[in-house]
């Protein structure tokens, strides 16, 4: 089976004054379906750039990227914007849902271009019910933004990036604005998502995170400079059962004596 992502040779520069920035220097990789993977690196590695270019936002300067066979360099601007919109979704740090609009109608939005124009409201109000259904969240269905947690909105927001049902999922520090318990429940929702044959990669600076995705590619100065398995995977499930425990025996040690 040929990858979902094929990365041959990919540079990256920018032309800003005197000097060019080479943002990717000739990365190479393969991304099979199904896989979980984390993009990390520190602050000016390219990581950012690379994710920009898988998520078709940028064009390489040089090299072949190949999306689901289709090689991206041969399409034109609206093409592309139709490749995006069909092969991609989108999860950010800022979880960016629009404020006077439900959950539900958030994460119909995706639907409302492109191949899903002639679609019938009730088919995208059902389709969108059941990516809500996959992040646990069909009782916030008529909730507002500001009604949701930190956490709720994200869950929001990774059901809107499910609901053209991409090939790949995008996730850009999905857990930055997030607390430590409600990273682990974000993060069980990915790894459950995953297991149901999801493609995943997700740029992250924290290596806490990248421990629950299965593989770990890192950069420095625009080139990857590991790409192995996650050794000692965490589980969210896992985590979050520990965190309970832990706070349980917390409160038992904090109690006074009867």
């Amino acid at each position: 089976m040929a990858p979902v992502v094929q990365i041959q040779n990919i540079h990256k520069v920018y032309d800003s004054g005197e000097v060019p920035v080479h943002a990717v220097r000739g990365v190479s990789l393969d991304i099979q379906k199904g896989e979980f993977v984390a993009l990390m690196g520190a602050s000016g590695s390219g990581k950012s750039t690379l994710m920009n270019l898988l998520g078709c936002l940028d064009r390489p300067t040089k090299g072949v990227y190949k999306l689901d066979g289709i090689d991206v360099a041969q399409l034109d601007k609206n093409e592309l914007a139709d490749l995006r919109n069909q092969k991609l979704g989108f999860v950010f740090q800022g979880f960016n849902l629009l404020a006077r609009t439900t959950a539900l109608e958030n994460v119909e939005l995706p639907m409302l271009y492109g191949r899903h124009r002639r679609v019938s409201g009730s088919a995208i109000r059902e389709r969108a019910m059941h990516c809500l259904d996959m992040v646990g969240l069909t009782d916030r269905a008529d909730h507002f933004p500001n009604q949701l947690s930190g956490g709720q909105q994200q869950r929001v927001a990774i059901a809107r990036g499910l609901v053209n049902e991409p090939q790949v999922l995008l996730a850009d520090e999905p857990t930055g604005n997030l607390d430590s318990r409600t990273s682990i429940e974000v993060m069980g929702v990915f790894q459950q998502l995953n297991d149901l044959g999801i493609t995943i990669v997700m740029v992250t600076h924290e290596l806490d995170i990248a421990r629950y995705c299965k593989r770990n590619l890192i950069l420095r100065d625009g080139v990857v400079v590991r790409d192995e398995p996650t050794e000692f995977r965490l589980n969210a499930a896992e985590e979050r059962l520990k965190m309970g425990e832990a706070e349980v025996a917390a409160k038992l040690t904090a109690a006074p004596f009867a």
